[in-house]
């Protein structure tokens, strides 16, 4: 007999082929497989038990970064194939295969490379299907080398051998290359003067960073500036220099076995650790850790990672201490792919420049998640996790682009039964980070030839994103647009991950969302669906003083609650280390601001209260970092702690007054601020006693912290409540456009279609 299988998913680039070539021969089946625009098609000749057996071992077997989202099965006419080959790429208009996240070296590449014997010994670009560039070198599709950046390197006789045996582990193994054939490393000055190209180069890199130095590293998606985190001064000058005071750095270790000795880890920790992507991992410091105090200042949590490139393994192996691996770019800027462009813009930072000659042509920075209790938070969604796929419950005949928010941007893109999500692009807040916008919007349109019918956006007047999706609708009539509320896509976005298909009670809790009654929201909760929302509980709104100013100054929140709950001459008479912060003058005058609402916008944003009470407590007065204030209150909670502040929520409104007062009688910050964290607790489900009926869902930035999920994990499992956070998203604004793309995928004017296939 002879079955035709047509496959979708992540089948390019993978190993794939190579894979089926082989189970063909297991199993004595002739025919052939071939890469087209939508995945791979396979014709198979022989027996029938023979082919049902290969199928079975094809679902069972899958290569490690293989991933099959549909496939149709069919008999056709018997052509009477000799033998199983495999074909070359057809070249078709419509493109639709998936672009493969960057993965990290794989197992058999880093024993290839720590092997002397072997001709990639120490060979710091080593790969094989199963790991290494991907999505940062493809200019387009099909994944075929003449369209990555790896087409300037011909292959030298071993590789050619090696890339066309489809027995072997780099057969169309696109980046395949030996010291013979492949890139060149090259070390740099911060004048741009090149000290050594090739040999010796890891070694003198090692030496300079044992004496204190900061070397920008070229790795997969852009550079990382690096230096050693176990000594302060070499911290401390690189905070100086990249004027970054406060704000984390990340660690990259050696292995394993040093994360544990600078860090608490758990089991599912230690799995994402060491999982093929490489994430950054937020844990747990151990109080005796061996790496500087200016790493995280004032934090008990760090970020950790282990090294993911060849080139890393073989700088950690060689200097053996943990280093500071932070992005290379400027605050808001996206990071930087090329050594030019580094020392344009970062050559008063570096002192040396580890590059080479292997292209980066789409930037991609680091993933950072967490772990709070079981729940999976992602912070920022990218290399090893995107571009992310999602196979949708039903074919859009639109082709739809959303744009997502104005902060921690991201795309999505919608066209028949699938959905993309695009690596984290930044901030939109200045030139650079919207001409990465729009190139990384110009890669994917070139990936699957996308021109979208319908565009979204979000519905805030003064986003970059907002303003570009309306210009290019006046540009192109025909362009269907839809705006959609902030919270409402949050929630969307969580709808869209689980694949909810229901009425929810959902929270959207983030600092900032502009609302549908044109005041900034942030502390909302909704009953919602796929098509609608009704917002039935927030914040009672309070006044930002200083409008933008108020979010790095989480003094000014605490100080306008208190102008809301107290009259000016009972504030003046309070001692309050809130109080002190400003003077008697700067007092009298923001109170005449928020009387009158002059540069003083309303906003219901749980983030900013988040900020006031770690004001009102005497721990963050002037933020550095966004997010400090919740990062810094979780080392105060003590779980001993149960009591709740009183609250009243009448008319949809959470009065924050009664709870503002009790902060004000307190003064140990431990009590303060874990009865803070149990009272949003107890809030949300006093909400969600009046809904049992419905399942609860939470999205925004609030929700990455740590302390607050696992609080309200516990609660929904004593209440066995059905509970969904985003867990393979970004659950802040990184998440938006997936809740976009859900939105207008749903709406009645967006033709859709059921998908009629075929399962095996």
């Amino acid at each position: 007999m002879n079955r035709k299988l047509n496959i979708t998913g992540v089948v390019q680039g993978v190993g794939f082929r190579p894979f089926i070539y082989q189970l063909a021969d297991r199993y004595r089946l002739s025919g052939f497989i071939v890469n087209t625009a939508a995945g791979v098609s396979i014709e198979l000749e022989g027996e029938e038990r023979d082919i049902e057996a290969f199928v079975e071992a094809l679902h069972r077997e899958l290569p490690p970064l293989a991933r099959i989202d549909t496939l149709t099965s069919e008999e056709v006419q018997y052509v009477g194939y000799t033998s199983f080959q495999i074909l070359q790429s057809q070249k078709e208009s419509q493109k639709s295969t998936l672009v493969s996240p960057d993965i990290a070296i794989c197992t058999n590449c880093l024993q290839e490379m720590h092997d002397p014997a072997n001709r990639r010994y120490a060979y710091p670009f080593i790969n094989c299907t199963d790991c290494g560039p991907r999505y940062s070198i493809i200019e387009t599709l099909p994944y075929d080398r003449p369209n990555t950046s790896m087409h300037s390197f011909t292959m030298c006789q071993a590789c050619q051998k090696e890339y066309m045996d489809p027995l072997d582990r780099r057969f169309h193994a696109q980046p395949i290359s030996c010291p013979d054939c492949g890139p060149t490393l090259q070390l740099l000055d911060s004048k741009k003067n090149v000290l050594k190209v090739g040999d010796n180069i890891i070694k003198l890199t090692v030496d300079a960073i044992k004496k204190g130095a900061i070397v920008a590293v070229k790795g997969l998606g852009g550079f990382h500036l690096i230096c050693d985190a176990t000594n302060t001064n070499a911290v401390n000058e690189l905070r100086k220099r990249k004027q970054r005071p406060l704000k984390p750095f990340a660690v990259m270790f050696p292995n394993i076995k040093s994360v544990k000795i600078s860090a608490e880890i758990s089991l599912r920790e230690t799995e994402l650790i060491t999982s093929k992507e490489k994430p950054i991992v937020i844990v747990r410091k151990r109080r005796d850790s061996l790496l500087s105090s200016l790493v995280a200042p004032g934090i008990d949590r760090i970020g950790v990672f282990l090294p993911y490139t060849p080139l890393h393994h073989l700088l950690l192996e060689e200097v053996n201490v943990p280093l500071v691996a932070t992005s290379a770019n400027h605050t808001n800027e996206p990071i930087i792919r090329n050594s030019m462009e580094l020392l344009e813009k970062l050559g008063s930072v570096v002192d040396l420049v580890l590059d080479h000659d292997r292209d980066i042509l789409n930037a991609n920075d680091d993933s950072v998640l967490q772990m709070a209790g079981d729940e999976k938070i992602t912070f920022r969604m990218s290399r090893g996790y995107a571009p992310k796929s999602m196979k949708l419950p039903f074919k859009s005949k639109k082709k739809i682009l959303a744009v997502g928010a104005n902060q921690k941007s991201s795309l999505a893109l919608i066209f028949d039964d699938t959905l993309i999500m695009s690596p984290y692009i930044g901030n939109l807040n200045s030139l650079e980070a919207f001409e990465y916008f729009e190139r990384t919007l110009q890669s994917f349109k070139r990936f699957y030839d996308f021109e979208p019918d319908v565009i979204v956006y979000d519905k805030h007047p003064g986003y970059m994103s907002t303003k570009w999706a309306q210009q290019l609708q006046k540009d192109h009539p025909k362009l269907q647009t839809i705006e959609v509320q902030h919270h409402y896509a949050h929630l969307l976005a969580t709808m869209a991950e689980h694949q909810i298909d229901e009425k929810v009670l959902g929270f959207a809790f983030d600092g900032t969302g502009y609302g549908d009654d044109g005041t900034i929201w942030g502390g909302e909760v909704m009953i919602a669906d796929h098509q609608e929302y009704e917002r039935i509980v927030t914040l009672t709104p309070f006044r930002l003083l200083g409008g933008e100013k108020a979010i790095k100054e989480p003094r000014r929140s605490a100080l306008t609650l208190l102008f809301e709950t107290y009259t000016l001459d009972e504030i003046v008479a309070l001692n309050l280390p809130l109080l002190q912060q400003f003077s008697k003058e700067e007092v009298h005058m923001l109170h005449k601001a928020w009387k009158k609402g002059m540069n003083a916008p309303l906003c219901s944003s749980m983030g900013r209260l988040f900020d006031a009470v770690a004001s009102f407590a005497d721990i963050v007065h002037l933020s550095s970092f966004e997010g400090e204030s919740g990062l810094v209150m979780e080392q105060y909670v003590d779980e001993n702690i149960t009591d709740i502040f009183h609250f009243e929520i009448e008319s949809g409104m959470i009065n924050l007054q009664p709870m503002v007062r009790s902060m004000v009688q307190m003064e140990d910050k431990q009590i303060m601020v874990s009865t803070f964290f149990n009272t949003v607790t107890e809030i949300i489900f006093q909400i969600a006693q009046k809904h049992p009926a419905l399942p609860l869902l939470f999205s925004g930035g609030v929700f990455q912290n740590r302390v607050l999920v696992e609080k309200i994990s516990r609660r929904c499992k004593e209440e066995k409540r059905s509970s969904y956070f985003q867990n393979e998203t970004a659950i802040n604004d990184g998440g938006i456009a997936l809740g976009q793309a859900w939105c207008a995928l749903h709406d009645l004017s967006v033709q859709k279609s059921m998908i009629k296939e075929s399962y095996i």
